[in-house]
C-alpha cells in the first residue's frame, strides 16, 4: 500500500463507486475517494468487537500531513478505549435548547410539569411560560446544544432581554389579540428562573448533569418593590372619580378599586364569579387562583360593594364582559386610559397588591395575618389559619380595606402605625378610622 501524500491524493482516479486507499505507514489511516470526485481522510478501527469508521475531514480543508497527525491522535484515543465515531454521532444528534423546550412544552400540556405545591401548572401559567420560551429563550439560545450551555450563555440571554433585544409584538389566536414582549428587568429575571426550571427538568430526565442557570445573579424587578404613597393613593382616587363619569370606563374603575381594597391579583378580580362570593362569611372562596383554591377575607367596603352589585347581577361574573357569558376583557387598554398623563401611568395592578400588604404592615398586622389576607400558601400555619377564617381575620380585612378606601377618598390619616391588638379592641371599623383620622 502506498503512503498517502499530496501527489497520491491529487492523482487518485474517480470510479463509479466510492473506494478507500489505505496508508502503508499508519495502519487504519486512509483516503476515501468519492464517485463525485471529492476526497476525505478517514480512520478505520475496531471498538467493542465492531468495525468503525471515523471521517477526519475533506481534502483541501485538511492536508495529508495534518490529517495524518489527527489520525494518530484519534487512533491513540481508540487504544485507550474511546470511540471517536460514536462520540461524533452523539455530538451530531445532541439535543438543542429548542428541542428541549419543545419536549418541556409537550409535558406542560400533558400536566407532567409540577408547579407550586406539587400540582400541575395552571393554563394561565402555561400560556405565560410558553410565551417566554418562544419569545425569549428559543430566539437567543434555541440552536445551542443543551450539553454545551454555559453560565455565560444564560447571562448573555438575560442581558439581551434586559436591554430589550427580544422585544416584539406577536399575534395570538384570539380575534385582534396580540402578545407584547417588552423585556426589561422583570422579564429577564423571570425568564432566567423559567430556564432554570427547564434545566432542572432536563437534569431529572438525565439529559444534563448540572443546572448552569443556578447561581446567576438576576436583576431586581423594581415593579415588585413599588408601593403607593399616601399622595399617590389620593391621586388614584381622583383619577377613578373622573373615569367613573365615562360609561365606557365605569366598570373598569370598580375593578381597579376592588383590586386595591382586597389585595387580590388582577386575574382573580376580573375572573371573579358570584359562586366565589360568600358575603355571609365576608370572604371570597376562589376555586382558581395562582395558589390553587384559596379563601380571602374581605373588608366591609368590599362586602357593601358586592351586595349592591349582586342586586343587579344577571350573569356568572361579577364583572361581565361585553360578550355574553365571558369575563371583562379590556383591562390593559382601559388601565392606560384611566391613568394616562398622571404620575401613576407606569404602575401595574401588582403594585396595588404590594401596596395593600405594605399598608397592612404599616397598621401593625403580623406577617401571618398579611399572608392570610393575600392568600399566600407558603406556610402550613397560614393555610390552617385561612381555612378557619375567624373574626380576627375579618376585622383585619375591614381595617386594611377601610384605611385604603379612606386614602382613595382623600382622607388624612395620622402617620403613627396602629398595632393590631389596638385595632382588635375597637368596636367597629368606623371607630378605628375615626381614631386614625386627623
Amino acid at each position: 500500500m502506498p503512503k498517502i501524500s499530496k501527489r497520491l491524493v491529487e492523482s487518485a482516479i474517480t470510479k463509479p463507486r466510492d473506494y478507500v486507499i489505505w496508508d502503508d505507514d499508519l495502519p487504519g489511516f486512509g483516503l476515501r475517494v468519492f464517485a463525485s470526485g471529492k476526497r476525505s481522510y478517514v480512520i478505520q478501527y475496531r471498538s467493542n468487537g465492531s468495525s468503525r469508521r471515523f471521517t477526519i475531514g475533506l481534502h483541501g480543508i485538511w492536508t495529508p500531513e495534518t490529517a495524518r497527525r489527527e489520525a494518530k491522535a484519534q487512533l491513540g484515543r481508540v487504544a485507550q478505549g474511546d470511540d471517536p465515531a460514536e462520540e461524533k454521532l452523539e455530538d451530531r444528534n445532541a439535543m438543542t435548547i429548542k428541542e428541549l423546550c419543545e419536549r418541556y412544552i409537550g409535558d406542560l400540556h400533558a400536566g407532567l410539569i409540577q408547579g407550586k405545591r406539587g400540582r400541575p401548572k395552571k393554563p394561565a401559567t402555561i400560556t405565560t411560560d410558553i410565551g417566554r420560551i418562544n419569545g425569549h429563550i428559543i430566539p437567543v439560545l434555541g440552536k445551542k446544544r443543551v450539553r454545551d450551555l454555559s453560565k455565560a450563555d444564560v447571562t448573555k440571554m438575560m442581558n439581551d432581554i434586559l436591554i430589550g433585544k427580544t422585544r416584539a409584538v406577536r399575534k395570538t389566536k384570539n380575534l385582534r389579540g396580540k402578545s407584547i414582549l417588552r423585556g426589561g428587568p422583570g422579564a429577564a429575571s423571570r425568564t432566567v428562573g423559567l430556564l432554570g426550571g427547564i434545566l432542572t427538568y432536563a437534569n431529572d430526565a438525565g439529559i444534563v448533569d448540572r443546572n448552569v442557570a443556578h447561581g446567576i445573579k438576576k436583576p431586581k424587578d423594581q415593579v415588585r418593590n413599588r408601593r403607593l404613597s399616601t399622595a399617590e393613593y389620593r391621586e388614584m382616587g381622583e383619577a377613578l372619580k373622573r373615569a367613573a363619569t365615562d360609561p365606557d370606563l365605569a366598570m373598569m374603575t370598580d375593578i381597579v378599586r376592588q383590586i386595591a381594597l382586597t389585595g387580590c391579583r388582577r386575574s382573580e378580580i376580573i375572573g371573579l364569579r358570584w359562586s366565589d362570593v360568600d358575603l355571609s362569611n365576608s370572604c371570597l372562596r376562589l376555586s382558581e387562583s395562582k395558589e390553587g383554591a384559596s379563601i380571602r377575607p374581605i373588608g366591609l367596603p368590599v362586602v357593601e360593594f358586592l351586595e349592591m352589585q349582586r342586586e343587579a347581577a344577571t350573569g356568572d361574573y361579577v364583572f361581565p364582559g361585553s360578550r355574553g357569558g365571558k369575563a371583562y376583557g379590556a383591562f390593559p387598554n382601559k388601565w392606560k386610559t384611566i391613568f394616562a398623563g398622571t404620575a401613576l401611568e407606569t404602575i401595574t395592578a401588582h403594585v396595588l397588591r404590594h401596596s395593600f400588604a405594605s399598608i397592612a404592615n404599616d397598621l401593625g398586622l403580623s406577617e401571618i395575618t398579611i399572608a392570610a389576607l393575600l392568600g399566600h400558601a407558603n406556610s402550613s400555619v397560614t393555610s390552617r389559619y385561612v381555612h378557619t377564617l375567624d373574626n380576627t381575620l375579618v376585622m383585619a380585612a375591614d381595617t386594611v380595606s377601610g384605611y385604603i378606601q379612606g386614602l382613595l377618598d382623600g382622607k388624612e390619616f395620622k402617620q403613627t402605625a396602629y398595632a393590631f391588638d389596638r385595632c382588635a379592641r375597637k368596636a367597629s371599623l368606623e371607630q378605628f378610622l375615626q381614631d386614625a383620622t386627623e
